[in-house]
């Protein structure tokens, strides 16, 4: 006579988590500007103290260029950009670090943290081009890619807990756990965007340069500088961007509506004139 192997029933913390995570999904559901939909877990303390640990690093990793000429420069441009941003979530104000470091790149953090490494600075060869590049960056931020990244990342996680919990694995607290350590020295530092995420920002970010009066068509220069300065592969700024002609022709599409805002920024008032 043979015996049948009773069904292994469901862990309770299993069980709870397949009852209750569509809610949760449901109710973090949000809209990015550009009107995508977006999972967002974390709220913004969160996402701003995380941002700020991965800026300490950067800062305590990176030699910071001390020359003034320089941090005027780049300040005199992120300044015109953040005006018509306003502060940032969570209140506080913008601050904007250059680091001594040879790579084509920048970032802006959650919290009002920007960083632009001095490499840009032979790339980005004029200041609406270095604005293309801090708007961009701040329309990651605006765009709650940070969030969207994190909260894809605790998904993944949850869905291994629920399968080693049926499983008989690891509890869901220790795989938590596991997600979150080191998290915030990783928030939009280290961890790529996707380039669904890239060409949303890079429309942010033509529209924040045009109503900051920069001149939007030189978002196509800048990547043209780009693709000149990667040779046979992309600088690290691009290693996840849309590549090639196909993302300059994203951003000509966009810089009719965008020579609209600049008009309209210049009849205001808004002419930057940041000296390198």
């Amino acid at each position: 006579m043979t015996h049948r192997r009773p069904r292994q029933r469901l862990r309770p913390i299993a069980a709870s988590l397949l009852c209750l995570s569509l809610p949760l999904w449901l109710a973090a559901c949000a809209t990015s500007p550009t009107g995508r939909s977006q999972l967002q877990l974390l709220s913004e303390p969160q996402l701003a103290e995380m941002g700020e640990q991965a800026y300490a690093q950067m800062r305590e990793q990176e030699q910071i260029n001390t020359d003034p000429r320089v941090n005027r420069y780049v300040k005199c441009v992120a300044d015109a950009i953040v005006e018509v941003v306003g502060p940032p979530a969570g209140g506080g104000s913008w601050d904007v670090t250059v680091f001594e470091n040879e790579a084509a790149n920048a970032f802006a953090l959650p919290g009002g943290n920007i960083g632009v490494f001095t490499g840009l600075l032979e790339v980005a060869q004029t200041q609406d081009q270095l604005a293309a590049v801090i708007g961009h960056e701040i329309g990651h931020v605006l765009a709650s890619h940070s969030n969207e990244r994190v909260s894809q990342q605790m998904v993944t996680q949850v869905g291994l807990d629920v399968v080693n919990q049926i499983a008989g694995g690891p509890g869901l607290g220790r795989q938590l756990g596991m997600a979150a350590l080191g998290l915030g020295a990783q928030v939009g530092v280290l961890l790529p965007y996707g380039r669904l995420q890239e060409s949303e920002a890079d429309q942010i970010g033509q529209e924040l340069m045009a109503r900051a009066g920069f001149d939007p068509s030189a978002a196509v220069d800048l990547w043209r500088n780009m693709q000149q300065a990667g040779g046979n592969a992309p600088p690290e700024f691009l290693s996840t961007h849309p590549s090639g002609e196909r993302r300059i022709q994203q951003l000509q599409s966009l810089t009719s509506d965008s020579m609209t805002l600049y008009r309209q920024a210049q009849a205001q008032g808004r002419k930057p004139n940041c000296r390198r």
